[in-house]
């Protein structure tokens, strides 16, 4: 068997491992009989447990990332918001599908220091760095002049991400839940807002007569 076919095997059997077991609780004996290979092949192929878990986190992140772009750029063409959607889909979808790396990466790997947590961490901001570009995209498309500073845009897509991973969680422990109703339910949730915002119709917190105790109530 070639090389590179027989380390995706093992890698395959490794985030299997790691995504049911976690990183601690899985052994090196496990990932080999899993793969079908002797323990001292896996050391030879992948050096260390730590070594192959961090391979196995960039594999499952470059899989996803790409999973995402491919999906929002499906259609040439499309408005941001049809964009944005195509992508929320293809994210839940590898997700769903892919639920041990998914596993890995939104589990395992925050949860254990450096440099697993740094290799997310890569994987976050550039899907934060290609969410931003499609919310601009959007305030662009509603008026020429956008009135929406890059920070508002930063972290508009800051929040975005973070629920489409903790929904992705949900998702794949909700049974019946499926790619398409977790990718709907972010878009009811996000874009209705981010909608209005770029309409120059953003919400705005009460003003300071709001803050003031009504007379008799001591509130």
């Amino acid at each position: 068997m070639p090389r590179a076919v027989r380390e995706q095997q093992m890698m395959d059997a490794a985030v299997q491992t790691f995504g049911q077991r976690g990183y601690r609780a899985a052994s090196m004996d496990e990932i080999a009989e899993l793969a079908g290979v002797s323990k001292p092949l896996v050391y030879l192929y992948l050096n260390s447990k730590e070594e192959l878990f961090t391979a196995c986190i960039r594999r499952e992140a470059k899989a996803l990332v790409k999973a995402v772009r491919a999906g929002a750029g499906a259609e040439p063409g499309l408005p941001a918001d049809r964009q944005l959607w195509s992508g929320l889909r293809a994210f839940f979808t590898h997700t769903a599908e892919h639920p041990d790396g998914w596993a890995v990466l939104h589990r395992q790997a925050r949860t254990h220091g450096e440099p697993f947590a740094g290799e997310v961490t890569a994987m976050r901001d550039e899907l934060v760095a290609f969410v931003t570009e499609l919310i601009g995209a959007a305030a662009r498309e509603a008026h020429h002049d956008p009135a929406l500073p890059d920070r508002d845009v930063s972290g508009l897509a800051q929040a975005l991400v973070g629920a489409a991973e903790s929904l992705a969680g949900w998702a794949n422990e909700t049974p019946g839940v499926s790619a398409k109703e977790a990718a709907a339910t972010l878009m009811n949730f996000s874009w209705a807002g981010l909608e209005n915002l770029m309409n120059g119709h953003p919400w705005q917190p009460p003003g300071p007569a709001a803050d003031r105790p009504r007379r008799g109530t001591g509130r």
